[in-house]
């Protein structure tokens, strides 16, 4: 179990849905939080909302000057959490450059970004802990998913190489791969949304995924069993479950 009192985390994309209910589950085990979006006006009432000690710290993963401004006025914190993301559907026919390049500046370079600005002052001290969002949909290309899958995948991939090589360290690594989450990004989703789960039973998930050594956890597990499998899949029979029409 890991001990949370007095823990000082940095939570980046904490303004609303998992990032929301994860701070308040932080919260609540006595986690000093710096919650971080790309504006404050959501965070000042998830500040007065928790029930432990908490500031905002406003950044743009985007931006790399915007990162290590906010990295420098964050200091010296004991674990992050990056959970920004964007999920926008894009098919392969109607590719939209801005928004492809966008969803990868989000949820992959932005990841990279924050990663760069806390990863040396962790290897420095040799402790430190850093978790991920991913998806599911990181173990295979989905529908309409040009972009998304793609940067999700390399996300896990991203926290493979940091998990390996820092293995003999005290240093955790953990990536977590949710399903659907009643979020703003399911609102403009026309496919089925099975298994959806609530930001609230997501963040417990994830929180309590955080509290062991693990590396990896995929959830709603009997769900996640399809993606995880779905891997080993020949190409034409994957393509026949998940790209029907």
């Amino acid at each position: 179990m890991r001990e949370w009192s007095g823990k000082r985390y940095w939570l980046v994309g904490a303004s609303e849905g998992l990032g929301r209910s994860l701070a308040h589950c932080l919260s609540r085990a006595g986690v000093e939080l710096v919650l971080s979006a790309r504006t404050a006006d959501r965070l000042e009432s998830l500040v007065e909302e928790l029930p432990g000690q908490a500031r905002i710290v406003t950044v743009d993963v985007a931006d790399t000057e915007s990162v290590k401004a906010a990295a420098e006025e964050v200091g010296e914190i004991d674990g992050m959490v990056f959970l920004a993301g964007l999920g926008t559907l894009i098919k392969t026919q109607d590719w939209d450059a801005e928004k492809v390049e966008q969803l990868f500046d989000v949820n992959l370079t932005g990841a990279a970004r924050v990663i760069g600005q806390v990863i040396k002052p962790m290897v420095d001290r040799n402790a430190g802990h850093i978790v991920l969002t991913g998806s599911l949909s990181a173990y295979r290309g989905l529908p309409a998913a040009v972009g998304y899958s793609a940067s999700k995948a390399g996300l896990m991939s991203l926290a493979e190489s940091m998990h390996g090589d820092l293995k003999d360290t005290d240093i955790n690594v953990q990536i977590v791969n949710p399903g659907y989450i009643e979020t703003r990004m399911q609102e403009d989703n026309p496919y089925s949304k099975p298994f959806m789960m609530t930001p609230d039973e997501a963040a417990q998930e994830v929180f309590e995924h955080m509290t062991t050594d693990n590396f990896h956890k995929a959830f709603p597990f009997g769900f996640s069993l399809l993606f995880r499998l779905s891997r080993f899949m020949p190409t034409a029979f994957y393509e026949w479950m998940f790209f029907r029409r």
